[in-house]
């Protein structure tokens, strides 16, 4: 029995199903060993009765008997493995105390060395608060110093705005005394054969504070002026643009440019390099000599691409000068315009939150037309066309004028 225990494996004495050495081992029909205990449970747990090895299915449970002999062997080999693996604990107690105080004082010093992480860490981790609070400290102070300094700007501009304001209105105020003075000084001399003079003094008296009360209104605008340049890449390729930005003409040749999203493809349109969204702004361009142009402002989602009507419905509030002489607002519905004298140069003025786009004869201080009640939601960027050359015709450029505040 010993000798055959000697030629046996491990394997040969584990239950397929606990995996560990046989207790109460029994044979199955199909010759396969297991357990008692575990083939039992096995088989109470499934409907069917089969080999949980070769899937053998029986129609009636097998009788099982406990086999005397594997469970013998499987005896004595539990019996030898404690015997070796009593024979190992006796080796490991045989080391050297030498052997056990060195392990013992490799831990000692693992254990220090945690300390010490743990330590270095929790100082790194104060470094990192202490750091952490000096940074949000001087983030707070900057965002507050910031908030102060932007309260102070806007107090700032209004107080300007309010002083320019109450300017304009002394101004205002004072010559609408002295025009109601001279009315009463002609009406006290009037002798009652020159009812036609006193008429056209009057005439003349209201001429003069209807011009007064435009120059204030156009310098009213005038203080929101700003720096505008033009966008080469917005620029149609016929068009040529000075180095500065603040001239244009068409050329009558276009250009081999690359076809970027940007750039106008078939109308001969270009964007100013600024853009505004808020507040309000004004430029001027002097548009002399010229037989066609267009000016005006467009959102940033416009189509540049092929023919364009421009409309505000397409993200365009312009004026135009067609064939010489005919003045046009490009509104939804065209709309002609009636104006005593050729504009020499045009101001623009915005102000975005109102939803107003006015333009303006600078030299004679006359408002040309005014988009009122838009509905601005996007970027707007400044417009320029000084339309097709026209074989020299139009060959004047469109000039992007500084602006010279009216007296």
């Amino acid at each position: 029995m010993s000798a055959a225990s000697c030629l046996l494996t491990e394997d040969q004495f584990l239950c397929s199903i606990c995996l560990d050495v046989f207790t109460d081992p029994v044979a199955i029909p199909c010759g396969h060993n297991f357990c008692k205990t575990c083939i039992t449970q096995h088989w109470d747990k499934n409907v069917k009765c089969q080999c949980p090895n070769c899937k053998k299915t029986f129609n009636t449970r097998p009788e099982l008997q406990v086999n005397t002999f594997i469970s013998e062997m499987a005896a004595q080999f539990r019996q030898s493995a404690q015997q070796k693996a009593g024979s190992r604990k006796k080796a490991e107690l045989g080391k050297t105390d030498a052997e056990i105080q060195q392990m013992i004082q490799k831990r000692r010093l693992k254990i220090e060395e945690m300390k010490r992480s743990v330590e270095l860490s929790k100082k790194d981790a104060d470094r990192e608060i202490v750091a952490g609070v000096q940074v949000f400290s001087a983030l707070k102070e900057s965002v507050e110093r910031s908030q102060a300094e932007l309260i102070d700007t806007i107090k700032e501009k209004q107080r300007e705005t309010e002083k320019q304001a109450e300017g304009f209105i002394k101004e205002l105020e004072q010559e609408i005394s002295e025009l109601e003075k001279r009315s009463s000084e002609v009406k006290h001399v009037r002798p009652p054969s020159y009812e036609g003079t006193v008429v056209r003094a009057v005439n003349q008296l209201e001429e003069t504070l209807s011009k007064q009360m435009k120059k204030a209104e156009l310098k009213r605008v005038q203080q929101y002026a700003v720096d505008v340049t033009l966008d080469p890449d917005t620029a149609h390729p016929d068009l040529i643009l000075s180095d500065d930005g603040k001239q244009v003409y068409d050329s009558d040749e276009t250009k081999n440019l690359s076809d970027n999203p940007e750039r106008f493809d078939y109308c001969v349109y270009v964007l100013a390099k600024q853009s505004f969204s808020s507040g309000r702004f004004y430029y001027e361009v002097q548009v002399k000599e010229k037989t066609d142009w267009d000016l005006g402002v467009a959102r940033e989602s416009i189509n540049r691409k092929g023919n364009i009507t421009a409309s505000p419905q397409n993200g365009y509030w312009t004026i135009c000068l067609w064939n010489e002489n005919e003045y046009k607002a490009c509104a939804d519905t065209e709309v002609s315009l009636s104006l005593k004298c050729r504009p020499e140069k045009v101001g623009v003025f915005v102000d975005y939150e109102e939803g107003l786009v006015s333009f303006y004869d600078v030299d004679a201080a006359a408002l040309i037309y005014s988009f009122t009640g838009c509905c601005f939601t996007q970027k707007l960027y400044p417009l320029f066309s000084p339309c097709n050359n026209d074989d020299g015709e139009n060959s004047a450029p469109l000039i992007i004028c500084p602006v010279n505040h009216t007296e």
